[in-house]
This record gives C-alpha cells, structure tokens and sequence, in this order.
C-alpha cells in the first residue's frame, strides 16, 4: 500500500462524483429524507420514533452507501477502467482505501446532514453527545462502503451487484435489533446476528442515544465497527478482480 496512490484514487473518485449530481444528492441527501419520512409516519407517537430514529441513522447510510459503491466498482471492472489502472503502480488495497476513503469523506457530510435534521429539525431525543452520534454514522456509512466493495467481487453485472444488497444487507436489517431485541431473539438468530457487523453500528447509536457514549458500551461497539470496516476491505483486496468474466 502506498499512500500517495491511495489518496490519487480517492481525488479520482471524488473528481468522478463531483460530476454525477444525481449519486452525490442521493448519497448526502436520501438519508435524511428517509429519517424524515419515518417522522413522519410516527409523527402521534414521538417516542416510538425516538425509539427507532437512532437505529435508523445506522441502517439508512449503511444501504445507500452499500448499493453506490458495490455498482461504482463493478462499473469500473466491466468498462475496463480496473485493469486499466492496474497498469500502474497500484495495488488492489491502494484502490479499495482509496475508494473508502473518497466515500469516508462523503459520509462525513451525509452525518454532518442526516444528524443535524434528525436532532435540530426532527427534535430526536438523545442523551448522548451529538458528535458521538455524527462519528457512529459516519462510521456506518464506511461500514456500508467497506460491504459494498467487498461484495462487489462477487458480481458480474450491475445487476448482479445490486441483487447483492437484499442477500447482504436484509438480513442484517431483520437481525440487527431494530425490529426485535437481539436478546429477545431466538438462540440461533441471536448468535447469527453476533457476527453480523450492522447489529454492532446499531448498538453503537442506540448507545451514544441512551447516554452509553464512547467511554461506555458504546466506544466498544464503534470498535467493533471499526474491525468490520477493516477486514471487508482486506477481503475485498483479496477477492477483487480486474474485469468481470
């Protein structure tokens, strides 16, 4: 890994998005409109969305940021811009960070947006500090990144690579704690859902939410997080292809 080549490709990536306003607004903007939207929907029962909200800003991120990136880099393998860049002197880790980190960068303002409507417009109920809960969601916007490269290698078409998110992403969402407790779960879905990296990004916001903040449960779980991001991104490097079959 060479950091100079790791941040070439993530000005590369960003040069690319500054240019698709569509992806750029779905990516700072969509969250918040589905954080708002499910205000909306519990707007006679505030307390249910205080329940909910938290959570949400784990799941949201984490699923849109899955489905651009994992299309983002099959785009890039089927065209031929991969083994074209392969040329170089580049190796297949220099191109995941950089990729994760022009998205990091990305999910920065998403969590700076997303974070700011839900506590200032949405009057979300937290007892933790605002950012601590801006850092969990931007780390579960990197979570999504890191998922969404990693299961890319595993697609052939575009289609492919968005058929991956219900298979990757779904059950993660029905196991995370958002629908039912984890501990309420039962045994075998309760240690499936141990190993599945989205149930520790909602811990880690339902922590920061409920006082819990980083010097508690929930710096814990946002290091979990942290060791997720870490090893998608190396399986990633190991598993990635140049072009597509």
């Amino acid at each position: 890994m060479t950091p100079r080549v790791t941040w070439a490709v993530a000005a590369r990536v960003l040069a690319q998005l500054r240019r698709d306003h569509r992806t750029v607004a779905m990516l700072i903007v969509l969250p918040a409109l589905l954080v708002s939207l499910m205000w909306w929907m519990f707007a006679d029962s505030p307390a249910t969305f205080d329940r909910v909200g938290g959570p949400l800003l784990a799941v949201f991120p984490s699923i849109i940021m899955f489905i651009v990136t994992s299309v983002a880099t099959l785009r890039e393998r089927s065209s031929g811009t991969l083994s074209r860049l392969f040329t170089l002197p580049m190796g297949k880790l220099d191109f995941l960070l950089g990729y994760a980190l022009a998205f990091a960068l990305i999910a920065v303002v998403q969590a700076i947006v997303v974070v700011s409507i839900a506590l200032y417009a949405l009057d979300l109920d937290i007892r933790g500090d605002a950012w601590q809960l801006g850092v969990v969601a931007v780390l579960d916007g990197v979570l999504g990144t890191a998922l969404g490269l990693f299961a890319s290698a595993f697609a052939a078409t575009e289609f492919q690579a968005v058929q991956m998110m219900p298979a990757v992403m779904i059950p993660q969402i029905l196991l995370c704690g958002l629908l039912v407790p984890r501990d309420q779960l039962p045994g075998v879905l309760n240690a499936v859902s141990d190993v599945l990296p989205l149930s520790y990004a909602v811990d880690a916001v339902r922590g920061v939410a409920t006082g819990n903040g980083f010097g508690s449960g929930a710096g814990g779980d946002a290091l979990i997080v942290t060791a997720f991001i870490l090893a998608a991104l190396v399986l990633g490097a190991a598993t990635l292809k140049r072009r597509t079959a």
